[in-house]
């Protein structure tokens, strides 16, 4: 009887972790969301070129005065480029940026209040 309780706990627990972990990781530009506390990152790539969206609980986070870098790794390359605010919730990186299959990319925010945040990217 306490596996049968001590079971359930368990898919209790897993069942409603995964509503927790989903909150807020919906891409609304077609990119690949991650979370970092409570903010979600969306990191967007067309044309060559990369821009970071930035949502605190579904409602769009001012960049005006952040900065930071994206450094995108391929296999044995690596290229590093910086973010720019762009406008709105937007950072924009400044230079060319391949996101390839499989590659992974790092972002290393700084807000206006100099706070840092590191979020990682898989690119499928």
């Amino acid at each position: 009887m306490k596996k049968l309780i001590a079971l359930a706990a368990v898919a209790t627990t897993l069942a409603l972790s995964g509503n927790v972990m989903a909150h807020g990781s919906k891409a609304k530009h077609g990119g690949i969301v991650q979370t970092a506390g409570d903010i979600s990152f969306e990191l967007v790539s067309k044309d060559g070129k990369a821009t970071i969206y930035v949502d605190d609980h579904g409602k769009e986070l001012p960049m005006a005065g952040a900065s930071g870098t994206l450094t995108v790794l391929k296999g044995t390359q690596k290229t590093a480029v910086p973010l720019e605010a762009a406008g709105g919730n937007m950072l924009v990186a400044k230079g060319d940026t391949v996101l390839a299959k499989g590659s992974k990319a790092v972002a290393a925010i700084t807000f206006a209040d100099k706070n840092v945040v590191s979020v990682r990217f898989s690119v499928r």
